[in-house]
């Protein structure tokens, strides 16, 4: 019995961004390494990866660092997630950064996402212990700024995966504590442009995120692939006037990580060759590459730099996890702090991600110390 409940657990935690409609989904494990872990991103559609630069920017592009107004900055958020289905699974997530200098500039998040308490029974129904799995993630980044409008990021990971915490009190399982050392490397664009209503920017940005060992829970007997994932992203922020700007942008993702099929015995498949084969392994051919690759677009509505109105639309094939939702968010920044709030809308009334409600506080650490002289 307690090797069901694992089971279960571990079901949960692989197949939380990929639902049963996909006859042939792309499967990874710590999949809450793909989760938005903020809510100006997650008001926006989870776009990121050539918005303004926030102290948010390390999970989304951690290349924006550098132009940041601000010489340093923190944030926590929360998130409740999969509210509809389980009260006790929560994502939280703490960033900072420090820019050191005009064109420098070093970052670092930490991530704990807690899938809550599992009581255990053994074969006769009786109560024996419980679990308490959880994912989480440590990195640290370094930016620079490589020429007046471009910028580029590395970022160092190291992530672990607990599947089976607490099991061992009531008997003991065959499943060990993942680990895992992953890197992202990052650039950003932005190019200032003159409107008739005042002056604004383009920019555009990449990121290919957790370039790393896989990962197993067996010592080493079988290994799985970490979600590896490239993100391309485009944005336009327009002023309206004196006080109002509006910032469009969208982005677009693919997870670096083979399609499974019934021939390739994957766990003889290295990290750096299933990225490769994840271009051109679909057994749909071209046609399913493409719907392996998700969408999102963004907007954000900013008045005189203090208040803030939120929409997005984020797309996945039906045929590749089917998750298609709205967003909505607003924040408020009031001297050396902001407050932020996202809200998912889905469009289909089955998806466990409709209603999730994300909450992030931030903090301009520069302008702290200027008011506390």
């Amino acid at each position: 019995m307690k090797k069901v409940f694992l089971a279960l657990v571990a079901f949960l935690s692989v197949s939380m961004i990929s639902r049963a409609e996909d006859p042939n989904p792309i499967s990874t494990v710590v999949p809450s390494l793909t989760i938005a872990p903020d809510a100006r991103a997650g008001g926006m559609g989870d776009v990121g990866a050539a918005t303004n630069p926030d102290v948010n920017s390390q999970y989304w592009n951690p290349a924006k660092y550098v132009f940041m107004e601000s010489e340093a900055g923190a944030s926590l958020s929360y998130t409740p997630w999969l509210r509809r289905l389980v009260s006790d699974i929560d994502l939280a997530y703490l960033a900072g950064y420090y820019r050191f200098s005009d064109q420098q500039a070093v970052s670092a998040s930490l991530r704990y996402f807690s899938l809550g308490d599992i009581d255990l029974m053994d074969e006769l129904g009786m109560p024996a212990g419980s679990a308490h799995p959880l994912e989480m993630a440590i990195d640290v980044a370094y930016s620079q700024m490589l020429s007046e409008n471009f910028s580029a990021a590395v970022a160092l990971r190291f992530i672990y995966s607990d599947l089976n915490n607490g099991m061992n009190q009531s008997g003991g399982t065959e499943m060990y504590p993942g680990y895992s050392v992953a890197a992202d490397v990052a650039g950003y664009y932005r190019l200032p442009i003159s409107f008739s209503t005042g002056n604004g920017n383009f920019s555009a940005g990449l990121n290919i995120s957790n370039l790393g060992s896989k990962m197993s829970y067996d010592q080493n007997t079988t290994s799985s692939f970490i979600p590896t994932n490239m993100r391309l992203g485009v944005g336009v922020d327009y002023p309206i006037d004196e006080y109002q700007s509006v910032t469009l942008t969208a982005d677009a993702n693919k997870l670096l990580v083979p399609t499974p099929n019934d021939t390739t015995d994957f766990n003889k498949v290295s990290m750096l060759s299933g990225l490769f084969m994840s271009f051109n392994d679909a057994p749909g051919g071209m046609k399913e590459e493409l719907q392996e690759v998700m969408w999102s677009i963004g907007a954000e509505y900013a008045y005189n730099k203090q208040f803030f109105v939120r929409a997005g639309y984020f797309n996945e094939s039906k045929y590749k996890g089917n998750r298609k939702y709205f967003t909505a968010g607003a924040g408020f920044k009031l001297n050396v702090f902001q407050l932020d709030a996202g809200y998912v809308i889905s469009t289909s009334q089955s998806n466990p991600l409709d209603q999730t409600l994300r909450f992030s506080l931030s903090f301009d650490l520069f302008g702290l110390k200027n008011l506390v002289k």
